[in-house]
């Protein structure tokens, strides 16, 4: 998209310099033609700009939604997995403290 945007621009210019070669009228009135256009394009370029700088923040925003609700994700599926961890090792402490009991003497 910006690359088309930026040949049809340089595709304007070019074309602008060529009319000026090629131009049967006068002086005037092909200067107050190609500023004439040259404002058409200058305003067009600012456009594409804009458009281009719009659709770059709604990009950057996207992705940095996706980053979140990717990390979220990650969060929720460690938690999980930390819980996993946590009860197999509560377990082993259970069976570690019934060991430790037999080996206690009482007295």
């Amino acid at each position: 998209m910006i690359i088309n945007k930026g040949t049809l621009a340089l595709g304007l210019l070019v074309g602008a310099g060529i009319g000026v070669l090629l131009a049967p009228e006068k002086g005037k009135t092909t200067r107050d033609k190609l500023k004439k256009e040259g404002l058409k394009i200058k305003d067009q370029i600012t456009e594409d700009f804009t458009e281009v700088k719009e659709d770059l923040s709604k990009t950057a925003q996207s992705g940095k939604d996706k980053f979140k609700e990717d990390l979220k994700d990650f969060a929720s599926k460690t938690s999980y997995t930390t819980e996993k961890a946590i009860t197999f090792l509560e377990k082993q402490l259970a069976i570690l403290k019934e060991k430790n009991k037999t080996l206690q003497q009482t007295s």
